[in-house]
């Protein structure tokens, strides 16, 4: 067996044990907490900045040799893999520690992993970040951007070139993909803000899952589905890689920009090996680099989640989400 898989096989193995029971939680939790929002027993929020303060007890701050970095699940994690190398080179330099990538195949599976101490450093997409946030102590604190400081991008709405639809209450009784149900342009803001032009998912169509912005879009072109609304950034690389002819596919809507994916660390890792991990993603240049080439932006823009995942909580406030593993799910 490989190398690789062996230690996937290890890390997801590891990740029950945490869950298995109460009680181990119970005794983890912080002995005193005067405010925890909607954070997990596990955590404490007293300085109001909505994520997990770092343990007031210095035993408990993980200071690990080999840093576990994983990226949001993709199609192809190999490819990923080599994508992120560079980089990951750079953060060992910079911390002066050991860096693996760890592929994930769920985002409940990033979550879980970072919940039971085995994922110190994640880039978690938009619509899952406030969940890795309330039940796993993740700290968002940087998000990919260009050199103004602009960042984001957009739900859109696609459809095939010849479709005869042309706008959101036109989908009422087509076949219209989502992607998953924590995804934020996938799922929750078109729930959220669909009725207000005419259509209601779930009720005016039936809402069938794709499991990936990729498999949506793939889908419309084709004509799996009659129409799916899917992150700009994602069908933005895909076409880039060939994946598509954009020539195949009309958009019908979009939206005023979201974040997009989030990076962060466990929230009880030691501060000095902090300051070291937000120097290292705050300080690396793209330009020239596979991520570059990749995600064409300029580098790392330090944010938080109180201010840029604001509109992302309304949107989930609306949908009724509450933030648990099943909902994860």
């Amino acid at each position: 067996m490989k190398k690789s898989v062996l230690f996937i096989l290890l890390l997801l193995a590891a990740v029950p044990l945490v869950f298995a029971g109460g009680s181990a939680e119970e005794a983890m939790a912080p002995a005193e907490c005067s405010n925890r929002g909607l954070l997990d027993v596990m955590y404490c929020d007293e300085d109001m900045d909505l994520v997990a303060d770092l343990p007031k007890d210095s035993s408990q701050w993980a200071d690990p040799d080999t840093l576990i970095f994983a990226y949001t699940p993709v199609e192809d994690p190999a490819v990923y893999e080599d994508i992120w190398q560079p980089f990951m080179d750079y953060l060992a330099k910079v911390t002066g520690r050991k860096v693996r990538f760890f592929s994930v195949d769920s985002y409940a599976a990033q979550v879980e992993a970072m919940r039971a101490g085995r994922l110190h450093i994640a880039g978690i997409s938009t619509g899952p970040t406030p969940f890795a946030v309330n039940l796993a102590g993740y700290v968002p604190f940087a998000i990919m951007g260009g050199a103004d400081g602009q960042f984001g991008y957009t739900l859109q709405v696609y459809v095939h070139a010849d479709s005869d639809l042309y706008e959101l209450k036109d989908l009422k009784g087509k076949r219209v993909a989502h992607t998953t149900p924590t995804s934020n342009s996938g799922n929750q803001a078109p729930k959220a803000l669909f009725p207000d032009f005419g259509v209601v998912p779930g009720e005016d169509y039936e809402i069938e899952f794709s499991g990936s912005h990729e498999n949506s879009a793939l889908g419309v072109v084709a004509k799996d589905y009659d129409a799916a609304p899917v992150a700009s950034e994602v069908v933005d690389r895909m076409a880039e890689r060939g994946l598509f002819d954009p020539a195949d596919v009309r958009i019908i809507f979009e939206t005023d920009p979201f974040p997009t994916t989030s990076y962060g660390y466990a929230h009880n890792l030691h501060p000095d090996l902090v300051k070291k991990i937000k120097e290292a993603f705050l300080t690396y240049e793209f330009a020239g680099t596979p991520l570059g080439e990749e995600f064409n932006v300029d580098g790392f823009i330090e944010i938080t989640y109180k201010n840029q995942w604001a509109q992302i909580r309304k949107i989930n406030e609306y949908n009724g989400i509450e933030y648990t593993f099943e909902g994860l799910k």
